[in-house]
């Protein structure tokens, strides 16, 4: 086999295929180990990312792979397949907060990589995979989807011939206990409101139109705390969720949109957001401010409650699972998965229903 730089008439001025003063691309041609006639660009025959444009290099890989070095591939660093990764992920617009988890991921593979002396992707093995998983001090769901997104970078790695294989598939998932979680009771939510109306560590008709908005429109607490001024008009709010894009439009009651107009906020574009600071930033103010109100409630609660308390409440009152997933900007699957045991309520309310209307038999 013997190669040969393939010119552009129309950008090189040189014809010689021997020619070394130029850049352009490097091609191969001849019979490989299995004697196959070839002719195409090296760096396709020898899978490799970009084209070869320096001659020396081209020899010298060339012969190595005639010598049996069949792998000649430059392995990329782990922050090459980081940066790459992620402008991929950029590229097909995940969400923010998909990105971010990711950044985190990677961030944390990179720490744990350089204490084991690891440079390129393709020197970690299943043990040091192993190993990285175990430091991992995320309750099992998190886990879980740790896990998931760590599967993805390796695909990502592995269709790049980066690595060989999908070591993330060999790492069993951690076991995770479907318990759904319990929506707060009437007498909870009282005792919330109460404590946010009375709590003097920060403004109190904020901090209960916060509560009311995540209550009544069934919103995670990163959409109501990015929640622009712009997305409601009269008493509907329509908007695109951070995490999924899910568009969500729905009819709020006229007490939530009366405590939003209370609102004093720093930035007239947002409700609870000063539009300076960043969006996880944020998020985390108002989940500990959250987190105090439970506290004087005398409440073990979380934020991601109001919204099952929103479903449920819908589900009880006879509103179909498809109409609930509309609303939460969710798929009927997901819902059914998480709101399953309220299901039967759904229904004793629609046999409630039924029972009381009268039905006349004919003589």
């Amino acid at each position: 086999m013997h190669t040969f730089r393939s010119h552009n008439p129309q950008k090189c001025k040189f014809t010689s295929r021997a020619d070394r003063r130029c850049k352009c691309p490097i091609w191969v041609v001849g019979r490989d180990r299995n004697g196959l006639f070839v002719r195409k660009p090296l760096h396709k025959f020898l899978r490799q990312p970009t084209f070869i444009r320096d001659w020396s290099r081209a020899q010298e890989d060339l012969r190595r792979y005639e010598l049996g070095e069949t792998d000649t591939t430059p392995k990329p660093t782990i922050a090459d397949w980081r940066d790459k990764f992620l402008n991929d992920s950029e590229a097909r617009n995940l969400s923010q907060e998909t990105i971010r988890k990711y950044k985190l991921l990677f961030s944390q593979l990179e720490k744990f990589a350089a204490i084991k002396g690891i440079v390129t992707a393709d020197k970690i093995q299943l043990d040091d995979l192993t190993e990285f998983r175990a430091t991992w001090k995320d309750g099992s769901l998190s886990s879980l989807k740790k896990l998931e997104r760590l599967r993805s970078m390796y695909r990502f790695a592995v269709k790049r011939r980066w690595v060989a294989e999908n070591l993330a598939k060999e790492i069993k998932t951690p076991v995770v206990a479907d318990n759904p979680t319990l929506p707060f009771t009437d007498d909870e939510m009282k005792r919330i409101l109460v404590a946010a109306k009375k709590s003097k560590r920060y403004r109190s008709n904020d901090t209960y139109a916060f509560i009311l908005m995540m209550r009544y429109s069934g919103l995670r607490i990163s959409d109501v705390t990015m929640l622009s001024r712009d997305s409601i008009s009269s008493r509907r709010i329509k908007l695109y969720t951070a995490k999924t894009g899910a568009h969500v439009s729905m009819l709020l009651p006229q007490f939530v949109v009366d405590s939003l107009l209370l609102v004093k906020s720093t930035n007239p574009k947002y409700f609870f957001w000063s539009g300076q600071s960043k969006m996880e930033a944020a998020v985390s103010v108002w989940r500990k401010r959250l987190a105090e109100i439970f506290e004087d409630a005398k409440i073990d609660g979380h934020s991601h409650q109001f919204r099952d308390t929103f479903a449920v409440s819908m589900l009880a009152s006879g509103v179909s699972l498809e109409h609930v997933a509309s609303l939460l900007g969710n798929s009927v699957k997901v819902v059914q998965k998480h709101y399953a045991p309220w299901e039967t309520k759904r229904q004793d309310a629609l046999d409630d229903a039924v029972s009381k209307v009268q039905i006349s038999i004919p003589a």
